[in-house]
């Protein structure tokens, strides 16, 4: 049997302005996606999903999935699965839903599987581009810090290159380690219509974008040197920023804001939506891990799934 893994992900500034070339600062978390690949019996590319998932999750994404694997193949791999069929169980402690990077640690984590079954020998780099390939079945034109922070894992400052020249990544210093919170709004939303959203609004009000999009710059220039200096609350009220530009943006959702309400009501710095919006997760900070947990049992009691983890 073989085994690959891909890591959740958590955007702390700059989603949806990262997809068109301004920064952002994000992170790969504990919490991952595990892919086993075992010889198939039947011809082809099998799939038995076992991750645990917000309701609809799955079912919403299964053609999407399926076509992940098809660009992976015919993009990097070049392998002949009706010849050499396999079956692919995905596991792992990453609960699914939008806005955690559950495509691209999927991808990543097939890719690990294949090229260990398969004796490809590929390393971090070649699996971080089949990790983009599969990610644009799910997002048409993704920016690959999802794919990047599910390789590598790690906090990355990342800004998506064209094509002649490569992307931007560098590995932010953090002052102090950040005690986050990810609460689920249980709400699937699918990457490509966010993004759509965004791509109306910006063709409707090109002028009032670009100002939105240079303050979320800002924001993220900011960000990098209050992450260095350890400056939490400094780093906490950017977040909020971040989130009020994503409202004017209309990707937000009134589950989101409520989720941020509530963290922000039980001792965060600062929270925010991460990922795509209009549904997903949102990410809370807090200024230590006790501060945090308390704000998860507040979340629990009303039926909220959440991610605890710690970054740095």
């Amino acid at each position: 049997m073989a085994t690959g893994y891909g890591y959740g992900k958590v955007i702390l500034f700059g989603e949806h302005f990262v997809v068109h070339r301004r920064p952002t600062i994000a992170s790969g978390i504990s919490r991952t996606t595990v892919a086993e690949l075992r010889p198939g019996t039947e011809p082809g590319f099998k799939i038995i999903d076992n991750r645990l998932a917000a309701k609809d999750y799955k079912d919403k994404y299964i053609e999407q999935q399926k076509k992940s694997v098809e660009n992976m193949n015919n993009l990097v791999w070049g392998l002949n699965f009706e010849k050499t069929p396999v079956e692919v169980t995905l596991a792992g402690d990453l609960y699914c839903a939008s806005g955690v990077g559950a495509s691209a640690a999927s991808c990543v984590a097939m890719a690990r599987a294949v090229s260990e079954h398969f004796d490809l020998g590929y390393d971090d780099e070649q699996i971080n581009q089949c990790g983009l390939e599969g990610d644009k079945a799910y997002a048409k034109n993704p920016s690959g810090v999802d794919n990047t922070c599910s390789t590598y894992g790690g906090l990355i400052y990342f800004r998506k290159g064209r094509d002649e020249a490569p992307n931007t990544t560098d590995y932010p210093i953090l002052g102090k380690p950040l005690d986050i919170l990810m609460v689920s709004t249980g709400i699937t939303a699918k990457t490509e219509d966010a993004l759509q959203v965004v791509e109306d609004k910006m063709a409707a009000e090109p002028e009032l974008c670009k100002e939105i999009f240079d303050e979320a710059e800002a924001i993220v220039e900011k960000a990098m040197t209050a992450l260095a200096a350890g400056d939490l609350p400094a780093v906490g009220k950017l977040m909020d920023l971040n989130h009020i530009l994503l409202q004017r943006m209309g990707v937000n959702h009134e589950l989101l804001d409520y989720l941020v309400e509530l963290c922000r009501k039980n001792g965060a710095l600062g929270a925010k939506m991460t990922g795509g919006g209009m549904g997903g997760y949102m990410v809370a900070l807090f200024a230590d891990a006790n501060a945090r947990d308390a704000a998860a049992k507040m979340c629990k009691s009303e039926g909220y799934e959440f991610i605890s983890a710690r970054i740095g």
